[in-house]
């Protein structure tokens, strides 16, 4: 169970997977290690973004995803108590790279990803949990398993939120955020009658009524995906009753309820109620950090499948050019600031998204008044699918415009809606001063990623 190669990746899911994939295509020797024996579920909003799905078609992985029996959702339904935004075939989701979406369990899309790996030639070892990782001068060599040393060039953390590799090289969180809410999430068997999720229309579902949050869509299996989402503040009530409180949120989305109908809930009913976001150091002497083990967002829009797609695709020729040619450290510094800047602009929408409480009025006549026009459907759900930047849309000039026009309707004072409109610019001036600290540090390069400010981000957070 030893050996010895050019990559080793500790953790086989959805960034794992997939870069081994990359990497073994490339010619690179490469093992892949998991605690994990497969299929296993692991928590996860199961949407892929259409971007994530064009990432699939590279990969080579779309026919495999079709061929799940998971429907291609083509069709969006977002509504932000009362505000509706509707998007359907040929009018927003599917112009993003010809691509639709797909909401895949993740016991059936992970054992894909696996099967793709080890087809490219990565040596799968499942059931295998890196235990330690092996030093030589400051750098790391290898990784150390129950059943021997498996030796390498660099090593890769993969392995989620939790992340073990994180943990063992000392990478700091910055930029941390506190979690707003608790996610649960069920199947519905019999949606649809007789034909299954077939006959259901393709459409996710995203919504959010008072302080209820919702994700819904058809899945694999002839099931149908209902995730709901409660402020942190109702976690004890929510928890001592898993399978009611997701109906009862259900109830409040009619439009929802209607298609499940008199659907069987399977259980057990998952929750992830522990978690916060954070971006972490993406790199080191011999290692580096992707997907979810260095950065984690509010999960609200449904961005991790994709973003885990989004940053393989990037990694991996920086893995293959930096060992070959004997640049890897540079080449990875270089990658973890594409990382931070990438990521930097949705990680706060998805904050604000899932902050916990009602959404606040200025920010529904905003969204009310972008949709009204002609393409702002599309616009929206493009933010969605990380293909246009928040600021691009929800621009200064609009939220100024919302609030002169709510303050003015007479509905909501115009106190609160000056309120609500400096808490909006404090944040954002808080937020800007935050990106001007260091977003990482590189020990052993002795590189500042970002700005001639070497304070710790963590400590400038705190």
């Amino acid at each position: 169970m030893s050996g010895s190669f050019d990559v080793v990746v500790v953790g086989a899911r959805c960034a794992g997977a997939p870069l081994a994939t990359l990497l073994a295509r490339e010619g690179l020797k490469v093992c892949l290690l998991d605690r994990s024996r497969f299929p296993s579920e692991v928590p996860s909003t199961h949407a892929i973004q259409p971007n994530g799905v064009s990432a699939l078609r590279r990969f080579g992985l779309e026919a495999a995803i079709r061929a799940t029996g998971a429907p291609a959702i083509t069709k969006a339904r977002f509504d932000l108590d009362g505000v509706v935004v509707d998007v359907s075939d040929g009018a927003g989701i599917l112009e993003f790279g010809d691509s639709p979406m797909f909401c895949i369990r993740r016991s059936t899309l992970d054992q894909l990803l696996i099967d793709a790996a080890v087809g490219a030639g990565a040596d799968f070892r499942p059931g295998t949990a890196a235990t330690g990782l092996v030093h030589d001068n400051g750098r790391v060599v290898g990784v150390e398993t129950p059943h021997g040393t498996v030796a390498a060039s660099l090593v890769v953390g993969a392995d989620g939120p939790h992340s073990g590799v994180a943990r063992m090289v000392g990478a700091r969180e910055y930029h941390t955020t506190p979690p707003g809410r608790l996610f649960m999430w069920g199947y519905f068997e019999g949606v649809g009658g007789p034909g299954g999720v077939a006959n259901v229309e393709p459409r996710i579902f995203l919504g959010k009524h008072d302080d209820t949050a919702l994700l819904a869509a058809p899945t694999d299996g002839d099931l149908f995906l209902v995730a709901v989402v409660p402020s942190q503040d109702e976690k004890r009530r929510c928890l001592a009753d898993t399978a009611g409180a997701l109906k009862q949120g259900l109830a409040c989305f009619e439009d929802v309820a209607a298609v499940v109908g008199d659907a069987d809930l399977q259980s057990p009913v998952r929750t992830m109620a522990r978690w916060h976001g954070y971006f972490r150091d993406a790199t080191g002497p011999g290692w580096v950090l992707v997907g979810d083990a260095g950065h984690f967002k509010d999960p609200t829009p449904g961005q991790g499948i994709a973003d885990a797609f989004r940053q393989v695709e990037h990694l991996a020729p920086a893995i293959v050019a930096g060992l070959g040619s004997g640049d890897i450290d540079s080449r990875l510094v270089e990658w973890g600031r594409w990382r931070d800047r990438d990521a930097w602009e949705m990680y706060w929408f998805a904050t604000d998204l899932g902050a916990p409480g009602p959404t606040s009025p200025l920010v529904r006549e905003m969204i009310r008044r972008l949709v009204a026009g002609a393409r702002g459907p599309e616009r929206f759900m493009r933010v969605f699918d990380h293909d246009l930047a928040p600021s691009k849309v929800f621009t200064p000039p609009r939220a100024m415009s919302a609030a002169v026009s709510l303050a003015a309707s007479g509905r909501v004072s115009p106190r609160v809606v000056g309120q609500e409109m400096m808490g909006i610019v404090g944040r954002e001036v808080a937020r800007r001063r935050l990106r001007r600290k260091p977003e990482y540090l590189q020990p052993g390069v002795g590189e500042v990623a970002q700005g001639a400010d070497t304070e710790s981000a963590v400590e400038a957070n705190a």
